[in-house]
């Protein structure tokens, strides 16, 4: 087993707030919301609702051919994907392929693909389903898209852990070149589940916020006395790890160390949080990074905005951090919940939290009760940068990630 750091070298996103890593942080420093009221479909029982929807073109130059062959949530997998490949500074195409692995995370993988499969099928009398559907809709399309484009042949992973997905794809792959398995991984998570279908389940489920009735792009609200339930999102994030001695011998440079992965799962509740299972996953990533409660000087919490989730969250910070302990931010109130790549766009914009140096704001709190026990940043901060940052993920399923990064 390698005892080596593992470094991030390379960052991507698209999603609501830009189509890029910076817009992400320039929009996250701004407080600026991506949440919009969007139409529904109200023939089909879809009211209108509030999503943080990607509006700009993806900017992908190629053919229709091949653009036939992926679903919306492998076309965003693939722009965060160049971005952070790109910076990585590493060849259009592996020089190693044996040694370069993908690992990515999806909720529900090709769902836009599926939704109109379903319609074509069920509201035509002579359906015509598409020839490349099934390879669409499946959870791996992504990372095979990636696994191709960049010769990446030592490992393919697909997690789909609900919304814990991209950051166990993460902390997975981060196993892989601690054990020497690899030496470069491309990592991240997609999510593009705006469409009529995947919108009614989670509206039947009564978990998301309604559109905010004085502004749509304050609908989310984590950590709030009067917050309402989630905001979806649509979006990817990429990063590239190498092993540092890797990095070193081309002459790159770290933009952060990922320096430890915490995994825990609940087993009591298909959708309800449990805070034993948060405090575990917590503790098993510092543990692995090799850190006391103390030397943490920022949490990128789950954050959800439910009124459940966030009190659960906040008490496991608690037991961990002590009360206040640590400041705490929940981006998603701004760049909505991606579900399967949720964790991945908050490990990207922790990672510029350390390049930057300023906290992210948690936005839209006005009154707040669970700041007895969790120091929520309403305004920006400082960051210091001797100290380190966990990401925490919590999934319905009880699946619970906490990654925790540091500067170099």
């Amino acid at each position: 087993m390698s005892a080596e750091a593992v470094w991030i070298t390379g960052i991507g996103a698209c999603c609501a707030l830009g189509p890029d890593a910076a817009s992400l942080a320039d929009a996250l420093a701004q407080g600026r919301s991506g949440i919009s009221l969007q139409p529904g479909d109200p023939a089909r029982g879809v009211p209108p609702f509030a999503a943080a929807a990607i509006t700009e073109p993806l900017g992908l130059d190629m053919p229709p051919a091949q653009r036939n062959l992926h679903d919306r949530h492998s076309l965003m997998a693939l722009q965060a994907a160049r971005e952070a490949w790109t910076q990585s500074g590493l060849p259009a195409t592996s020089a190693t392929p044996e040694r370069s692995a993908v690992a990515w995370g999806t909720g529900l993988g090709g769902s836009n693909a599926l939704q109109q499969s379903y319609g074509e099928h069920l509201t035509k009398e002579t359906p015509r389903i598409h020839p490349y559907t099934v390879v669409r809709v499946m959870s791996n399309s992504a990372a095979s898209h990636l696994a191709m484009k960049y010769g990446l042949k030592a490992a393919m992973l697909t997690i789909s852990n609900a919304c814990a997905s991209s950051a166990q794809a993460i902390g997975e792959a981060l196993m892989l070149l601690r054990h020497g398995r690899a030496d470069v991984a491309l990592v991240g998570g997609s999510e593009a589940m705006l469409n009529p279908g995947s919108v009614a389940a989670w509206q039947s489920m009564g978990v998301m916020a309604p559109a905010d009735a004085e502004d749509v792009s304050r609908s989310c609200r984590p950590f709030d006395d009067g917050r309402k339930g989630l905001v979806l999102g649509e979006g990817s994030a990429a990063l590239v790890l190498e092993t540092e001695s890797h990095a070193r011998a081309r002459g790159a440079s770290a933009l952060a160390v990922l320096a430890g992965y915490g995994h825990s799962v609940d087993a009591v509740h298909l959708s309800r949080p449990d805070a034993d299972g948060q405090e575990r996953a917590l503790r098993a990533a510092l543990a692995d990074a090799g850190l006391t409660p103390a030397q943490v000087g920022y949490v990128n919490a789950h954050g959800t905005a439910t009124d459940v989730g966030d009190a659960v969250e906040a008490e496991s910070l608690a037991r961990v951090f002590g009360p206040r302990g640590v400041p705490v931010s929940a981006t998603k109130a701004l760049h909505g919940h991606l579900i399967g790549a949720g964790g991945a766009l908050e490990l990207v914009a922790c990672v510029q939290t350390i390049q930057r140096g300023e906290l992210p704001r948690s936005a839209h709190v006005r009154t707040s009760a669970l700041e007895e026990i969790a120091d929520v940043v309403r305004e920006p901060r400082a960051f210091d940068r001797s100290k380190s940052i966990v990401s925490n993920s919590f999934a319905f399923g009880g699946s619970n990630v906490s990654l925790v990064l540091r500067a170099v």
